[in-house]
Parts: C-alpha cells; structure tokens; sequence
C-alpha cells in the first residue's frame, strides 16, 4: 500500500499497537479514523489529536459494526483502507472447561468473527475504489505456539489462513490483502506486557512497520525482524527447538 494520502478506518485502536500505529499513519499524511467501544476513551483521542476522527465500534456486536460502517462511509466515502486491529489476548488452562470456554469463545467471537464481520461490511465499498488495503493483524503465535494461550494462537493462525485466501479472491479487483505479523510488543494485551523485556517497543515496532510499508509496498506480509524466529521456524526446520525455547521463556515472549 502507498504510505501516504489514504484515508485509513482502524478499529481497536483506542491504545496500544492501533492508536500507536494510527498516529504514526496520520503523520505521513494520511486521514485516520480510529474506533472503539470505550466512548471514554474515544473522547480522550479527540481531544489529544482534534485531527483524528472517532467512531465507536464493539467489533463482537455485529449491529454496531453495521452501524460504524454506516457512519464512517457517510464522513468518508473515499475510505480505501481497512485495519482490522482489534483483539484480545487470555491465558487458559485446557485443563479445567469451567476455566475456559467462556474466554475461549471470547477471544474467536473478538479475534476472528469480528474481522470477518468487518471485511464483510466494507469489502463491497473497496472493491469500487481504484486502489484499495485490507490490512489484516495475525501473530507470531499463529505459526509457532504460547503453551499458556491456545485460543489466541488458534485465532490468529485463523487470520493468516483466512487473509491467504481472501487475497487470491480479490485478486481480480484493486483490494490488496496485507497480513501485518507482529511479535510481542509492548502493550496492555496481556497483564505485565507493557514492562516486559521479551517484548519489542511500541514505539521501534510502529517505526519498522511504517519502514516496512514505505520501502515494500507490494508486500503481502509485514514482519519485523523480531518476529522471523517465530514466522520462518517450520521453513527453517527448527519448529521444535522454537516452541520449546519460546516457552521456557517469559510468557510474554510472542503475541
């Protein structure tokens, strides 16, 4: 995707890896709208950054993004990107159903129904613009897998398959399909993560995603270097030295 003068739809992005990733598209000359379901702190965005627009959205209630699609096309009709950011992250215990069913079915409904509801809701309008992203957000986790969070890896092993296959069905139109892969990063997606050693940076994440975006613009996926050791570990032939070092480790050390 060109880096610069799109107009860019990115919904989860209320904190961490999407309102980071909004602000630093907005500098490069792009016209970003940033939902979310916390109103509060949709209020705090506008405020901070009068530039950004703000629409809230609950990407687990298929009639509010209904609604946010309506709303955001009618503001933006030359909308030609969408980031389907939002997500959650839980740590499980396969061992006890009581202790996770409920989490598991939240992280599919958050992690896969919701882009899936959101593709569908803007795929129509970007496939009658000239040049047109979707942006989807998988994992390192969805090639290589955390012991303490099996939904989520499940989740985003779901999204790179699902972003492969959707890529060869737009194929023919001018929706281009963009995988970003990230690692762990240094967020609030998991207790702890923000202090983290094992993660990367917010702030050298969204620089070398931005990079990656300028310098690759044709590619399919977007992987900063801390993420190959995950991404590349079957290709490599070294899966299970990969699982076992990713979790001997920290619990943080990939999302």
């Amino acid at each position: 995707m060109d880096i610069s003068g799109n107009t860019i739809f990115i919904p989860g992005a209320t904190s961490g890896i999407g309102l980071a990733l909004a602000l630093a598209l907005r500098d490069r000359g792009n016209t970003v709208i940033v939902g979310g379901r916390r109103t509060e702190l949709l209020d705090e965005i506008a405020a901070a950054h009068p530039d950004l627009d703000t629409v809230s959205i609950d990407t687990t209630d298929p009639a509010s993004i209904a609604t946010a699609a309506e709303t955001v096309l009618a503001r933006h009709p030359d909308l030609n990107v969408l980031v389907a950011m939002a997500g959650v992250m839980r740590v499980e215990d396969w061992r006890s159903p009581e202790t996770f069913l409920a989490s598991a079915e939240e992280v599919v409904t958050t992690n896969v129904l919701g882009p899936i509801r959101l593709i569908g809701a803007f795929v129509e309008h970007l496939t009658k613009r000239p040049d047109a992203t979707i942006v989807t957000v998988s994992s390192g986790l969805g090639f290589v897998p955390l012991r303490v969070t099996p939904s989520y890896n499940a989740s985003k092993a779901a999204i790179h398959m699902l972003s492969e296959s959707i890529r060869l069905q737009l194929a023919e139109t001018g929706v281009r399909v963009v995988e970003l892969v990230p690692p762990a990063v240094r967020t609030g997606l998991l207790p702890g993560q923000e202090t983290s050693e094992f993660a990367m940076p917010l702030d050298e994440f969204v620089a070398e995603v931005v990079s990656l975006l300028e310098t690759r613009p044709d590619a399919t996926e977007i992987q900063v270097e801390r993420v190959k050791f995950l991404r590349h570990a079957e290709a490599r032939g070294d899966y299970d030295q990969v699982v076992a070092t990713l979790n001997a480790a920290d619990p943080h050390a990939a999302t």
